[in-house]
């Protein structure tokens, strides 16, 4: 078994530091820009319209299940998961730390596992898609969305891909719970 989790631990070093090493000064602040929150704003104001324009005045039960969905993934991804394994992120271990490529002297939280950020973006963007899966384009559009955030963490390396893969878990399941929510609600309520 210590074998089978040591191969594991090298196939994520090696991917991580393939992809971090692939850096550049324009790579670095475009991957620091897609890593902020902050910048997506823009995303979430775009989906709320088009919850809008498709649920009309029951809209509002959809963004409270979505906003769920994203809460409950966080608070698995940044306060449970991360407390129950602590390990560390790649740019706090002693030893791929230095070898690492860091961006703006940014080295995240002490924790890494499970990422936040790809906890919340495949949470939305699954969401999105069991609620709209007429809407292919849009669903396409943020899954390629949550890689990208997700690729800026590794790049950054704030994360082992398989942080990323843990946080995508919990995104999954955390839709899936709120989607089922959300359909039982809008039943009891008459809304769909």
């Amino acid at each position: 078994m210590s074998s089978f989790l040591d191969t594991l631990k090298s196939i994520d070093n090696t991917i991580l530091l393939f992809i971090n090493g692939m850096h550049s000064a324009p790579a670095d602040s475009l991957m620091m820009w897609i890593s902020n929150r902050f910048i997506w704003i823009p995303l979430y104001v775009f989906l709320a319209y088009v919850i809008v324009k498709k649920f009309g005045k029951n809209s509002w039960l959809v963004i409270i299940f979505g906003a769920l969905a994203i809460a409950m993934s966080d608070q698995l991804a940044s306060h449970l998961v991360k407390n129950l394994f602590m390990r560390y992120r790649p740019s706090h271990n002693l030893i791929l730390g230095p070898q690492l490529h860091i961006v703006d002297n940014y080295l995240g939280g002490q924790y890494g596992f499970a990422s936040s950020h790809a906890s919340n973006t495949f949470a939305l963007s699954v969401f999105i898609m069991l609620l709209m899966p007429e809407k292919r384009k849009l669903i396409i559009g943020l899954f390629a969305w949550a890689i990208v955030v997700c690729y800026s963490r590794m790049y950054l390396g704030v994360h082992y891909p398989s942080d990323i893969v843990g946080g995508a878990i919990i995104g999954f399941v955390s839709a899936w719970i709120s989607y089922k929510l959300w359909q039982i609600c809008s039943k009891r309520l008459a809304l769909s």
